[in-house]
């Protein structure tokens, strides 16, 4: 495309020649110097993870300052109404978010079809132009710039419309530059609709997490609560002949439930937290501070001590009274270790047991972690796909998400877990995480100052 400043005659006297071609100089800089200042605004907020609407934004203002047009809109096409549809708009009169015109009509559908740039005049002139957003805002439109924005390659994804420049016309030169602003712009909204939807996909998995965590703290919780009823009814229906040893025992078992019930419920509000952090695009980092592994298991134990038994189930530690201290996030830790007990009460059946069990290992300076069971162990296929992408639960109803939690906050404490189980005989989960000596008691780290390297 020739462009009118590169038509000047070169012919006339040597002085004139010298000034047309300084003329030429100065207004390829010039349109230099605007091309970068748009094309560096443009990456300025590519690289801010805009939201595709904030970056819509950025984008049309970009557009209007460069060429100081008074207004203008993005249109962005909606395939499955086939139209095109005003993300944004600027001017004394914009035309509301969310109007949409047929992608085929008005000059935005000829540039959007053909997927090439129109320079106009007078668009009042033009019998394409699409007069009903005119009425709609009250707005007169004369000249005008339509071109699509797409990438240097492949299909326009909506259309760029600058109107009426505030001195002159709107020329080849401006649609020189707005050529280069709607190439980046359209790669940065394709990138900012990627970018969101990649994170509404982990708010989508961080929730999955959390629901599935207070969902099984819900279970203690419940069934406490009907021991508690339980217990109160008994007493109000013997209150006449109730010796002291029968109320202190009574009140000790109140106590102990309502403990629980107060434990529980607190680990639910802090799943709660978590889920409006979720929604608020947050995530907490792990918070690592010397901890004991058999001070986890406990809580764990008191948690579901109820449920056990209730089916009849034994609950055992062996050995953790001997690890060592280490680096730990202890509210990711009781969840793994709640997760697999939990998951383990459903499996196992009367007068069966749950056993969690620990050694040190010097050599290797790490701990061995197991939780057996004496359930009714678990098919190759389950086993195998535990702590895969593909990992599903033999639970009706159950999602296989208790397995991936546990395996995240492995990976989070630099560990690893295996599974070794047996139909009909039960199930042994080992988890290895390392044992590094800890700094001066109460001071917590970040996941970057104690995170080392995994041992095999």
């Amino acid at each position: 495309m020739l462009l009118d400043f590169e038509l000047l005659p070169d012919h006339g006297s040597p002085p004139e020649r010298r000034r047309n071609a300084r003329r030429r100089d100065d207004r390829r800089l010039h349109r230099r110097e605007r091309e970068i200042e748009a094309a560096r605004r443009i990456c300025d907020a590519l690289f801010q993870h805009l939201t595709p609407d904030e970056l819509v934004a950025r984008v049309l203002r970009t557009a209007l300052d460069v060429v100081e047009a008074e207004s203008g809109s993005i249109l962005l096409s909606d395939p499955s109404t086939k139209r095109l549809v005003f993300r944004h708009s600027i001017g004394e009169c914009p035309v509301p978010t969310g109007t949409g015109i047929p992608w085929h009509e008005g000059i935005a559908g000829k540039v959007f079809q053909s997927a090439q740039p129109v320079i106009i005049g007078d668009a009042t002139a033009d019998p394409q132009h699409f007069r009903g957003v005119d009425e709609l805002t009250s707005h007169i439109t004369h000249d005008m710039i339509a071109l699509p924005l797409k990438q240097w390659e492949g299909n326009p994804i909506g259309v760029l419309e600058v109107l009426n420049k505030r001195k002159g016309e709107l020329d080849a030169d401006d649609l020189a530059i707005l050529t280069i602003v709607s190439a980046i712009a359209a790669a940065s909204i394709e990138q900012a609709k990627l970018f969101q939807e990649a994170k509404l996909a982990e708010v989508a998995r961080l929730l999955g997490d959390i629901g599935h965590d207070i969902k099984n703290l819900l279970m203690p919780v419940v069934c406490g609560t009907g021991l508690l009823e339980g217990e109160v009814k008994d007493l109000l229906a013997s209150n006449t002949t109730l010796t002291a040893d029968k109320a202190k025992a009574s009140f000790q078992l109140c106590a102990e439930v309502i403990g629980m019930v107060r434990t529980s419920t607190h680990r639910i509000l802090d799943h709660v937290k978590q889920i409006a952090d979720c929604v608020k695009g947050l995530s907490a980092p792990p918070e690592f501070a010397p901890g004991a592994v058999q001070r986890v298991v406990e809580s764990v134990f008191e948690t579901v001590r109820w449920l056990a038994t209730e089916k009849g189930i034994t609950l055992k530690t062996c050995g953790l009274d001997l690890l060592p201290t280490i680096m730990m996030d202890e509210r990711r830790l009781f969840n793994a270790f709640y997760n697999l007990v939990n998951n383990a009460i459903a499996e196992v059946s009367a007068d069966g047991s749950i056993t969690v069990s620990g050694e040190h290992d010097p050599a290797r300076q790490r701990l061995c972690l197991r939780v057996a069971d004496t359930g009714r162990g678990m098919p190759p296929e389950i086993r195998d796909s535990l702590f895969t992408a593909q990992a599903k639960s033999s639970k009706v109803g159950g999602t296989g998400l208790g397995t991936k939690i546990v395996k995240d906050v492995v990976n989070a404490h630099s560990g690893t877990i295996s599974v070794e189980s047996t139909v009909g005989v039960g199930t042994t989960f080992t988890i290895l995480l390392p044992a590094k000596p800890t700094p001066e008691a109460g001071v917590v780290q970040s996941p970057s100052e104690t995170r080392i390297g995994r041992n095999a």
